[in-house]
């Protein structure tokens, strides 16, 4: 379990902190066509900088997530608070996707990927920290 644990909070937050910086710093024209399929160039140039602008603010969010992530990664597999508080932002994400079916529609099978790899790992990083801590994590957090 702890395996498994470990994987998926690596893999999920190694992907974060690469498209947070590659998304905020680098490539918002490139995540666009690439995942959106929308060339940034066709657009009225306020919309498209407007646009830009939040996606660029929101990826360096999701990095600044990262970050958090790995500085306190003993933490988040030691203490309550920080299990929870790892796990709420990544549940967010999760819920945050669902409504986007429920209100947007069907988006494409990559997303559905990510939708059910982030909430396998919220599921498997929530139990092995249960496993992991028992009753300590009451006490701590």
């Amino acid at each position: 379990m702890k395996f498994t644990a470990y994987f998926f909070f690596y893999c999920y937050i190694g992907l974060v902190l690469l498209a947070g910086f590659w998304g905020a710093f680098l490539g918002a024209d490139f995540d666009h066509q690439l995942l959106f399929n929308l060339d940034t160039s066709t657009l009225e140039s306020e919309t498209r900088t407007n646009l830009l602008s939040q996606y660029r603010f929101l990826r360096a969010m999701e990095f600044g997530y990262g970050l958090f992530a790995i500085l306190f990664t003993k933490e988040i597999f030691s203490l309550k608070k920080f299990n929870r508080l790892y796990l709420a932002i990544m549940f967010a994400g999760v819920l945050a996707r669902l409504v986007s079916v429920i209100d947007d529609g069907s988006p494409s099978a990559l997303f559905y990927f990510f939708l059910i790899f982030e909430f396998i790992g919220v599921v498997v990083i929530y139990l092995y920290f249960q496993m992991k801590t028992g009753s300590q994590a009451e006490a701590i957090g």
